[in-house]
């Protein structure tokens, strides 16, 4: 998703996960040419030809999530962070540093471990001989999904930042109080090498929730009625006043549901808790039943629902219907919930990596990068 985000005026030169399940889907769409199926602790300099403008890196978010075991960046998935220093490092003492690094996870990361885990990878970056800064970017500013995603974007001290893109302070949307907090922890030698980025406003969203949903879809079927009267009542009344309020609504109401696990009474409850505000909840790769959402149609007393199809999935995630997808449900939800959105990488590029880079180098070829 990060290369469809680059677009066509940029050239991978290396790419690299450890799942098969998603290399094949990469390979479906781009080809094999430049992709390694590997554990990143196995790559070396060798596996990457040329020398990139850009390293992206969206290195595993569960041990970093809020919804995760905590393990910060020691954990077992989101510690090959370190591994991916490693390359970068390599990469240098060849000669061939990046211009820019771009790391992209959970917002959980800028409170991992009270804030150490935050430092720890702008101290890494520091090392690195680079200047660094944030931006948090929710994905609802331009698709129905609610993602906000913490993006880290770093500069080799070889590059001249124009001044336009950088500012004295930091500025709402992009600085959240989170990533200001974090900021405010860090050391002095890290915060003189910090930079607030700027960005502009974010276009007018030009798609609707009901825009990306299938009336017939391939990868699942639609409840039954009676599956439908289970749903409903393993609703709270506030949600279930909800979908009363959406049934008195002149139009087509399209909800998103997640079920959640609730201590009520002193008893832990399921309860499936709705939303009506044409912004689907936040895709999560899908570890057991509760964390596939579900969609309610409300068409004033018809009510269906159903699992949210593969393709409703992918287009939350901004990729084009020509995107071809994993045959089984399961891969398919895993691979979108588990990237990053296409029209926020573009955004990120257009308004961050580009000037900077079109300030740094006079090649008149495309920019070029290795996704990690």
């Amino acid at each position: 998703m990060v290369r469809a985000g680059l677009g066509p005026d940029w050239s991978c030169l290396f790419a690299n996960d450890f799942d098969q399940k998603k290399g094949a889907s990469y390979t479906a769409n781009w080809g094999s040419d430049e992709i390694l199926i590997d554990d990143i602790r196995n790559v070396g300099i060798d596996d990457m030809g040329g020398q990139a403008d850009l390293v992206w890196g969206s290195f595993p978010c569960q041990d970093l999530s809020l919804a995760g075991d905590g393990a910060g960046l020691r954990g077992d998935r989101s510690g090959t962070f370190y591994p991916f220093i490693s390359a970068i490092e390599e990469l240098i003492a060849d000669g061939r540093p990046p211009r820019i690094i771009t790391l992209e996870n959970v917002v959980g990361t800028l409170t991992s471990h009270k804030g150490a885990d935050f430092q720890a990878i702008c101290q890494a970056l520091h090392d690195l001989d680079y200047r660094f800064g944030a931006v948090v970017v929710d994905a609802s500013s331009f698709l129905p999904q609610s993602r906000p995603r913490l993006f880290v974007i770093a500069v080799h001290h070889s590059t001249r930042v124009p001044s336009a893109m950088v500012q004295a302070a930091p500025s709402v949307p992009w600085h959240t109080k989170a990533l200001c907090r974090a900021h405010d922890l860090l050391d002095d030698h890290l915060q003189s090498r910090w930079l607030w980025w700027t960005l502009p406003m974010a276009p007018t969203r030009q798609i609707d929730l009901c825009d990306v949903i299938e009336d017939h879809p391939a990868s699942v079927t639609w409840h039954t009625p009676r599956e439908t009267t289970a749903l409903l009542s393993m609703m709270s009344e506030i949600n279930l006043a909800k979908v009363e309020t959406a049934k008195h609504a002149k139009t087509k109401m399209v909800g998103t549901i997640y079920k959640r696990t609730r201590w009520e009474h002193g008893i832990k409850v399921q309860r499936a808790e709705i939303r009506f505000d044409d912004i689907a909840g936040c895709l999560r790769t899908p570890a057991g039943g509760s964390s596939r959402q579900l969609i309610m149609i409300v068409e004033g007393k018809k009510i269906r629902s159903r699992l949210m199809s593969s393709r409703e999935t992918a287009r939350l995630m901004g990729l084009p219907d020509s995107y071809q997808l994993p045959e089984r449900y399961n891969q398919a939800y895993h691979l979108t919930g588990d990237g990053v959105a296409v029209p926020v990488v573009r955004f990120i590029a257009d308004n961050i990596l580009e000037p900077c880079l079109a300030r740094s180098t006079k090649k008149a070829s495309k920019h070029e990068s290795y996704t990690l």
